[in-house]
């Protein structure tokens, strides 16, 4: 890798960079094309899909700890726990789709990240409103490692030991 975002290194005289395909969309994100728009739409309507049967098994959790009467506190802690998850996942979630999260961070919030799934979903449906979700962060990638490809093939013109020396 090249530099801290995992943008694949080419040596000189290589073929030019290839984007990096995101989940569900592979690289269609490039020029919006191959089912481009229907793929987000579907991405759209899933991720939206998911979080309200998600937020159903929860209700359906809620209504457990009701029958099982386990008191005001536990209730309570329950639901906070869970509203407090989900918000921590969906920042999470949006801010991977703006730059590469730490893989040692990601490890330690697993646990996290799956009790808040709720968040990570809802993130994932508002991010793919407006774009495939991650195409910002692999586009600017994308851009710079092919900018990086082209000033290292960029030839001079003629050679520079032929070139005349003026005379002053």
């Amino acid at each position: 890798m090249s530099d801290e975002n995992g943008t694949p290194a080419t040596p000189a005289g290589s073929p030019a960079p290839h984007p990096e395909p995101l989940r569900l969309f592979g690289t269609t994100w490039v020029d919006h094309g191959n089912g481009y728009t229907l793929r987000r739409i579907g991405a759209t309507a899933g991720s939206f899909v998911a979080a309200v049967v998600s937020c159903l098994v929860l209700r359906f959790a809620y209504q457990g700890l009701q029958i099982a009467d386990t008191g005001a506190f536990v209730t309570v802690l329950v639901v906070a726990m869970f509203a407090i998850c989900s918000a921590l996942a969906f920042r999470t979630t949006w801010d991977s789709f703006t730059r590469r999260p730490d893989p040692d961070r990601q490890a330690s919030l697993r646990g996290l990240l799956a009790i808040g799934f709720v968040g990570s979903l809802l993130a994932y449906f508002f991010r793919s409103l407006t774009e495939a979700p991650g195409e910002k962060l692999h586009r600017e990638e994308y851009e710079a490692a092919l900018k990086q490809h082209e000033k290292r093939t960029s030839r001079r013109t003629g050679n520079p030991q032929r070139k005349k020396r003026r005379r002053s």
